[in-house]
């Protein structure tokens, strides 16, 4: 009883001492960059894509706010030695350092959503708290349209990397499940790494 009274005057009198579900995560040193797209370059990725320059590919942006601090890129890709005419892919990353409130329950909830509607999730260990992998593939009689992303969140910074792409069938061999996540999954371990230096 003298145990849960004293537990009971701590948190009233020390505010901080236990979170609850809302309360902000750790940031540890994670950090912002002015160029996501250097930071977080997908290196495993562009071993088997070149990035396509133009106005707006690769294209990055960094924002700071008391609340949330957020770094963005984007990049039109051309797979090395495909056919551009039959082949559209891109790549998106964005990481966020959540300041004010706890990041899990969201990642949660949008990690339901993808399943909910079909897609494929795969559990990814060894990269902060929590990470997972999703892949959905729509194929037609004319087109794959593939999409997939590696989500990760570790204390209060949560990063995601998705590869969008439409194939036309038989005029090239998309990338399979496997090989996007293993591409995915060390781009995003790299990244989460770089952000910490």
């Amino acid at each position: 009883m003298l145990a849960s009274a004293g537990w009971a005057t701590a948190v009233t009198v020390i505010p901080g001492v236990v979170s609850n579900d809302s309360s902000p995560r750790s940031l540890g040193s994670y950090h912002l960059s002015d160029d996501f797209c250097a930071t977080g370059k997908p290196a495993r990725l562009l071993e088997k894509y070149s990035v396509t320059t133009s106005s707006t590919s690769p294209s990055h942006h960094t924002d700071r706010n008391p609340a949330l601090d957020s770094m963005v890129c984007s990049m039109s890709l051309k797979r090395i030695g495909g056919d551009s005419d039959s082949e559209y892919a891109s790549v998106y990353m964005r990481a966020d350092l959540h300041k004010a409130v706890n990041p899990a329950p969201e990642l949660s909830a949008n990690k339901e959503t993808y399943r909910s509607r079909g897609y494929q999730i795969t559990n990814i260990t060894g990269i902060g708290d929590e990470a997972y992998f999703v892949y959905k593939d729509d194929a037609s009689d004319k087109y794959h349209d593939i999409y997939a992303e590696v989500d990760v969140r570790d204390g209060g910074m949560t990063y995601y990397i998705t590869y969008s792409a439409s194939y036309t069938q038989g005029k090239t061999t998309p990338p399979s499940m496997d090989d996007l996540h293993n591409m995915l999954q060390t781009d995003a371990d790299n990244t989460v790494r770089a952000m910490r230096k």
